[in-house]
């Protein structure tokens, strides 16, 4: 799971418009997975740390909790009903939002794009 986050840090890198989407998002996201904690920590839209925790020190904005299975569903290239977005996942009982809400709704098209990124690796295996 860490090398999917790494490879989402390398590939937003290289892409323009997201870097320009997510300027002025800065904070620290915990994507929570089978209780597998990972934390991205974002500084003017670029992934600068992607951690394994648990960590109590570790100050986090908001927070995604999901399963593997539905994790692996959304990042499918043509993802089914209700595993295409992160509150599909939370409409169908599959994830959970915790933290800032505001702040994820204030960068909600950025986020989710990022969090896509991994599709478009799906996507060339293909």
């Amino acid at each position: 799971m860490i090398d999917i986050f790494k490879n989402i840090q390398s590939t937003l890198d290289a892409t323009p418009h997201l870097l320009r989407l997510g300027r002025l998002f800065s904070e620290t996201v915990l994507i929570d997975v089978d209780g597998h904690e990972f934390y991205l920590t974002f500084e003017k839209g670029r992934i600068i740390s992607v951690a394994e925790g648990p960590s109590r020190k570790t100050p986090w904005q908001f927070a995604l909790r999901t399963d593997a299975e539905a994790l692996e569903k959304f990042w499918q290239a043509r993802p089914e009903p209700g595993f295409h977005d992160v509150f599909g996942l939370v409409k169908i009982g599959r994830g959970r939002i915790d933290g800032d809400i505001l702040s994820l709704v204030k960068n909600l098209r950025f986020f989710k794009e990022v969090l896509g990124l991994a599709r478009t690796r799906q996507e060339l295996a293909a």
